[in-house]
């Protein structure tokens, strides 16, 4: 298929959630698991301050689905746990989904309401994905909603993405998928470069820096091994004598600098000047140190040819979570819907589609059901959901990474520019239920 391999071979059924297994013990028993129903992924909201949202994961929900097996080790674990009765134990051993999944493609924007993914398929093998799918979904579309907002903020100017040590080390590398999908130029994470073929780079910590007898000796050694385009740490000691003895040892060839602590946009101009007055004119600076959005915005007058993030993106920066939910719509054809206060789904399957103008700029997201009107179609219309899995297989020919990267640089740029703030303010376009 056409994504880059994310399983590592081991099931996920276990991923799942108790009181999914409930559901499933207690739909076997009276009759109803075989029902055919349809569920759907959707955001009731954007977080607090958020224009759009951009969907990612999709990607790994397809695998993490082809993989969602029941095995003897975790049946035994059931078993032992008494989770479920024996009835239910022979029908997780030949588990396997056979239904239909379609939804929007990754890297695209989503709002208020958006089906993002529609799940087709039995009340049993449908409602059992319900934490497979919300984890991966939630977890990867906030990361990238936040990269996509830095990204934006750098304007054109590369970002590393360097958070592994700040969140899971599993988490670690789905967020620098998310974060590449988004915009981000590299990771650091090893990991995430061998699995979904993300460039990757990297300098020395200050531990390197602190080993060494001298700034000197460090730098020569980083030089010597890794040559005069490496990046050196210029600031753990003093950033001025840090800066001269870098182009002391490494020349004015020395391809970068990065400056890690301090008030960096006032640091940055002063490195430029003293960079250029040693003659290391083409010398890049890297500025890291708990950036976000606001903090990048706030550089963008500064001489900073790129940003090291860690910790703000792979907790969304302040959003951990895209707040997305998995609801059942539809039984047997009839529209369901929850009617409790603050959390009301809208039943019935949709359909969906984007109405921009003749510009190319977006105005609506348009949803509607089959028990009401299809809306007039506009010559600017976009469809925005696309199939996935057909009867238990992976569609073939799914876009990629790449093409999801390319997919958000061009949905960006549909946005009224309204919708591209970082201050707090209403979705870029609303959501239009016909």
């Amino acid at each position: 298929m056409g994504f880059p391999e994310a399983a590592t071979g081991a099931s996920t059924a276990l991923l799942t959630d108790h009181y999914e297994l409930t559901m499933l013990a207690s739909a076997l028993s009276d009759g109803t698991a075989d029902r055919p129903c349809v569920f759907e992924v959707f955001a009731r909201r954007l977080p607090d301050g958020r224009r759009y949202g951009v969907v990612a994961g999709t990607g790994r929900v397809l695998d993490a689905i082809a993989d969602f097996r029941f095995t003897d080790a975790e049946l035994s674990q059931l078993e032992a746990t008494a989770v479920v009765d024996d009835a239910t134990l022979s029908w997780l051993a030949d588990y396997s989904f056979s239904g239909s999944i379609d939804g929007y493609a990754e890297g695209e924007l989503y709002f208020p309401g958006s089906p993002i993914l529609t799940v087709t398929g039995s009340f049993g093998e449908a409602v059992v994905l319900e934490t497979l799918i919300l984890s991966i979904l939630n977890h990867d579309s906030a990361i990238a909603s936040a990269a996509a907002r830095m990204s934006g903020a750098a304007h054109g100017r590369p970002i590393i993405e360097m958070g592994g040590r700040r969140t899971h080390e599993y988490a670690a590398v789905s967020a620098a998928r998310a974060a590449y999908l988004a915009g981000f130029a590299t990771t650091s994470n090893l990991e995430a470069g061998r699995r979904y073929g993300i460039p990757t780079r990297g300098t020395v910590a200050h531990a390197f820096m602190l080993l060494h007898d001298s700034e000197e000796a460090a730098f020569r050694a980083q030089v010597d091994k890794m040559g005069t385009d490496t990046t050196l740490l210029v600031d753990t000691y003093d950033i001025t004598k840090g800066i001269e003895t870098a182009v002391r040892v490494a020349g004015t060839e020395l391809g970068a600098i990065r400056i890690d602590s301090g008030d960096v946009g006032p640091l940055a101009r002063k490195a430029r000047e003293q960079l250029d007055a040693l003659g290391a004119k083409d010398t890049r600076i890297v500025v890291s140190g708990d950036l976000d959005e606001h903090a990048i915005a706030a550089l963008r007058a500064e001489p900073v040819d790129a940003y090291g993030v860690g910790t703000s993106v792979v907790t969304g920066s302040g959003a951990p979570t895209a707040g997305m939910v998995y609801k059942l719509v539809e039984v047997d054809g009839r529209p369901v819907a929850k009617r409790s206060a603050h959390k009301e789904s809208r039943g019935g399957r949709k359909s969906v589609l984007r109405r921009h103008r003749e510009t190319g700029t977006a105005v609506e997201e348009v949803i509607w059901t089959a028990d009401s009107a299809v809306p007039e179609r506009e010559p600017n219309d976009h469809e925005l959901q696309i199939p996935l899995v057909r009867d238990g297989r992976t569609v073939d020919d799914l876009p990629t990474l790449d093409d999801a990267r390319q997919r958000l640089r061009r949905a960006l740029v549909t946005l009224p520019w309204e919708g591209l703030k970082l201050s707090h303010g209403e979705p870029a376009i609303p959501t239009v239920f016909v």
